[in-house]
């Protein structure tokens, strides 16, 4: 969004008509004059800044110094779309993700470079597709070790080795690594890049962390691999921008590739990053509410003086948090306005008093540069990723560069 009641939906909604216009090549004539009458989608509109998750790939790229940087792109690229992340992203050493298809997009996409599988194998049936992509696979499990045992592939596979330091998700104990690391060693078709693993308090000081601190969990590492004299993959965002203490060889950054926090109560301007994504919808409707009056499902809020309502294009089908309470801010008129009742599937209201000016047709940012989705997500009780990873399908995109 470019400012306060800016041209982003209309720019989105030429961007929408374009893309419709070429998939309707070759259709008939009177296909195409109905399709042209068709109404434009609601007004609310998700735009993707390209240069944003370039200037932050930067920024991650001054952090992890010599070390290389694997771009993770999991869940869509974090809502944002795997095929601007191939764009976003492309100075990156790698892509990190989670499953087949998101890894194939990005070969389709033309990616090169190597691509991770963080969670690995599930079933013997992903070693072809594996194979055939040159993916890389995270081995956390004696199950997916047995899997490689039986597989014949065109050319070794490369695996990163994930060892279990603390998190007590996926990984082997301490004490299994080296059997496991001796096993995979064994096995003609596989390869072991590196070993990884996740850290659980990298958001905190280690003495606020308690038990399983950054420095907890790097001497168990360090105990765990004392056999390995080969590359290591420690770092996520968290520990890339606040434990400079974390080696390894790569590191592998998220959420602050997209522009958001990996710490609460820090904004994510204060690392240098810029939001990747912005979500705005126009104003439906504006009415007058008197005081005393409720509004939306519940009754939640009341007005406590004459209000001016504002109702926007947008709710929780959307991917805006149902749970969003009164107060929660939205940048409308220049300036910030709570929003007020509760969040409904296509709509949420806002207080318009303070901006008489702003009437139907206005655009208002949900998140974006002016409102932080970190602190729409805090308001909430829940974190930046999610509120990303929540864009509907049903939301329109465009890119800006």
């Amino acid at each position: 969004m470019e400012g306060v009641a800016g041209d982003g939906l209309a720019k989105g909604a030429g961007v929408i008509s374009r893309a419709l216009a070429g998939t309707c090549a070759g259709l008939p004539d009177l296909m195409l004059r109905a399709l042209s009458c068709l109404p434009m989608p609601r007004p609310i509109l998700a735009t993707i800044d390209l240069a944003a998750l370039r200037h932050n790939l930067a920024v991650a790229r001054r952090h992890a110094g010599a070390r290389k940087v694997w771009a993770v792109v999991k869940a869509n690229a974090y809502g944002h779309g795997i095929e601007r992340a191939l764009r976003g992203f492309a100075d990156a050493d790698g892509l990190a993700l989670l499953d087949l298809d998101e890894a194939a997009r990005a070969r389709e996409g033309g990616w090169r470079k190597p691509v991770l599988l963080l969670e690995g194998l599930f079933t013997a049936d992903d070693l072809p597709a594996i194979d055939e992509l040159q993916l890389t696979a995270v081995i956390h499990h004696r199950a997916q070790i047995e899997m490689l045992a039986a597989f014949r592939p065109r050319a070794p596979i490369d695996v990163y080795v994930k060892v279990d330091t603390g998190m007590n998700r996926l990984g082997f104990a301490p004490t299994e690594t080296s059997a496991s690391l001796a096993r995979l060693a064994a096995l003609p078709g596989v390869r072991i890049v590196a070993l990884m693993s996740h850290f659980a308090n990298a958001d905190r000081d280690d003495a606020d962390a308690g038990p399983g601190a950054v420095s907890d969990q790097l001497r168990a590492f360090e105990a765990a691999c004392r056999s390995w004299s080969g590359p290591c993959c420690l770092a996520n965002s968290a520990a890339l921008l606040l434990h400079p203490q974390v080696g390894g060889d790569a590191v592998r950054p998220g959420i602050a590739l997209y522009g958001a926090t990996p710490m609460a109560g820090r904004p994510a301007a204060s690392f240098g990053l810029k939001p990747a994504m912005s979500l705005a919808a126009r104003v439906l409707s504006v009415r007058m509410l008197a005081a005393g009056a409720s509004i939306g499902y519940g009754s939640r809020w009341r007005a406590r003086r004459s209000t001016r309502i504002g109702v926007l294009a947008c709710g929780y089908a959307d991917g805006y948090p149902r749970v969003a309470p009164d107060g929660t801010p939205v940048w409308i008129g220049g300036q910030r306005v709570p929003l007020v009742g509760r969040v409904s599937m296509d709509m949420i209201t806002v207080d318009l008093t303070d901006v008489p000016h702003v009437d139907v047709g206005a655009e208002a940012e949900l998140w974006g540069a002016h409102i932080p989705v970190d602190e729409v997500a805090e308001a909430c009780g829940t974190v930046g990723y999610e509120l990303l990873c929540a864009l509907a399908r049903r939301v329109p995109v465009a890119e800006r560069n």
